[in-house]
């Protein structure tokens, strides 16, 4: 593990600087994006929301969101994911990709799904193949629309355009994750 920051479960405490730090990495874009059409309106799938905390503050989030689609059961979306730009290089990103897919295969969940940059999601399995027949709705880039199994044939025949899937955000905000320290990084 890098030295420096814990991995946490996400909590409402962390709410405020999480939406604050992605509005500093990625930007008003990120509710224009596709993906975006999958998680509006939603809670993210129980227990796999994460951040990072470095120096008593949040320097990277994840969160993991159930979808579906003709053929594929079992599927989460990853993103998005943000790490703060002075905290970035030192690993925080990797750790909490490797942390939500531990907890997502633990959970039993088969299958996930991301638009992203496949030379950096290729490390953790991630490529275009297992979802060369899905779509996100809205305009993509077709080789940036990644998946990875986590079950045996998650992909196999799954084609079409991903829908969101899980519980709707009402007026209280429940992630289904208690608050706490997950892993432990050397100070």
């Amino acid at each position: 593990m890098t030295a420096g920051f814990d991995i946490f479960a996400e909590g409402g405490e962390h709410e405020l600087a999480r939406e604050a730090l992605l509005d500093r990495v990625i930007g008003p874009i990120r509710f224009r994006r596709a993906c975006e059409r999958l998680r509006e309106g939603r809670l993210p799938a129980p227990g796999l929301g994460f951040v990072a905390i470095a120096g008593g503050a949040v320097a990277g989030t994840v969160r993991l969101w159930p979808v579906r689609a003709p053929g594929l059961a079992g599927a989460l979306l990853l993103g998005p994911l943000a790490v703060e730009g002075e905290a970035q290089g030192r690993g925080i990103g990797g750790e909490l990709i490797t942390h939500a897919l531990d907890e997502a295969a633990a959970l039993g969940h088969r299958a996930i799904v991301l638009v992203g940059d496949a030379s950096y999601y290729a490390r953790f399995g991630f490529s275009a193949e297992p979802a060369h027949h899905l779509a996100v709705p809205g305009p993509f880039e077709r080789h940036r629309l990644l998946g990875l199994a986590l079950a045996p044939g998650a992909f196999e025949g799954a084609a079409g355009i991903l829908r969101p899937a899980g519980a709707r955000r009402g007026r209280q905000d429940v992630r289904g994750a208690r608050p706490g320290r997950l892993t432990a990084s050397a100070a």
